[in-house]
């Protein structure tokens, strides 16, 4: 029996993400928790005809707790969407507050569950959950996931629009690696499976790096200051949560990106460190799943001098990032 968790359920990113997650056969029990409307969410999706049972939760009468009993997996979309002329430090001020309490509540009841943090701006927001969590002594980094299987989601898609075939967009895997906003997103288009055009200006190069580092500004401009990125979002969650609980059931081999702390894997960090030239406690990089979490964290690999410059571009920008969110984070434990 398997039971995920969405904490934010009611939300722009956690109603088509709970329906998703509803979908998989992969899940028995689905637990949904937000400030408002969740019972509605959780009778809406219940009259779906397939198997998991699911609850929903309101703050009042413990329900962060009942909502989280039992979970083998949560998955944090919660918090304010970005809005046309919010910076990263203005969703920040927002969302930490959040992210922290939801933190507090899955230390309490459920330590071992996997965590998955959607819930922006993920560079800082996942060194938060970290330091909650070892404040109550149930860290463990093998268990703390950054989803940022949007990147490639983005990073496929664009490349198959290059290749002119979009039926291509589900085959094509491009690893993206660094973090999870503006440059610290690093798409290693030479690792792709499916090759750019060897025509491919250097403009267009650039053009396409842009587009993939800033997709999010252009679903923002949009929509007008109507929301973010919702339903791209819930789709990449849904997709990396179906990967932990396939790995989770046994399955090997599952290799996915992800921005995890280096201490769940010491010997990839070793590798991974050397190759940056600068050592980081978080980093997104091809993660290979297994029953206990991250298994292994995988290299760069070999990259070209363009990449280069952008990993070099990306990591003060991150570095700053995760300051910013341990920072929080141990004024949290205090």
């Amino acid at each position: 029996m398997v039971k995920a968790v969405v904490l934010g359920a009611a939300g722009g990113i956690g109603q088509p993400l709970a329906l998703l997650l509803k979908s998989s056969p992969l899940i028995d029990e689905l637990g949904l928790y937000d400030i408002v409307n969740t019972p509605g969410v959780a009778a809406d999706l219940s009259h779906i005809a397939t198997p998991a049972k699911v609850e929903g939760y309101l703050p009042p009468d413990d329900g962060l707790a009942k909502t989280l009993k039992g979970a083998d997996i949560v998955v944090i979309p919660a918090g304010v969407p970005r809005k046309p002329g919010m910076t990263r430090d203005d969703l920040f001020k927002i969302n930490a507050g959040i992210v922290r309490d939801l933190a507090t509540g899955i230390a309490t009841a459920v330590p071992k569950a996997f965590v998955l943090v959607i819930s922006n701006p993920v560079n800082s927001t996942v060194p938060i959950v970290a330091e909650v969590f070892k404040k109550h002594g149930v860290f463990d980094p093998k268990r703390l996931f950054g989803v940022t299987t949007l990147d490639v989601v983005r990073a496929s898609t664009f490349v198959a629009e290059k290749l002119g075939d979009l039926s291509l967009s589900s085959k094509v895997v491009v690893p993206v690696v660094g973090g999870h906003s503006g440059v610290t997103i690093v798409p290693l288009l030479s690792q792709s499976s499916h090759p750019l055009p060897a025509s491919i200006s250097e403009d267009d190069y650039k053009t396409l790096v842009h587009r993939v580092q800033f997709g999010g500004d252009e679903v923002v401009k949009a929509k007008d200051g109507a929301g973010s990125a919702t339903l791209s979002m819930a789709y990449a969650g849904a997709e990396f949560s179906f990967k932990v609980l396939r790995a989770l059931k046994g399955e090997k081999g599952i290799v996915a990106p992800s921005y995890v702390s280096l201490e769940a894997d010491s010997a990839g960090a070793a590798l991974l460190t050397k190759e940056l030239g600068q050592e980081l406690a978080y980093f997104s990089s091809n993660v290979e799943l297994g029953q206990e979490g991250v298994v292994k964290i995988n290299p760069l690999g070999k990259i070209t001098e363009a990449e280069q410059k952008l990993i070099a571009a990306a990591l003060p920008e991150l570095a700053k990032n995760i300051a910013t969110g341990v920072g929080f984070g141990t004024e949290a434990r205090l």
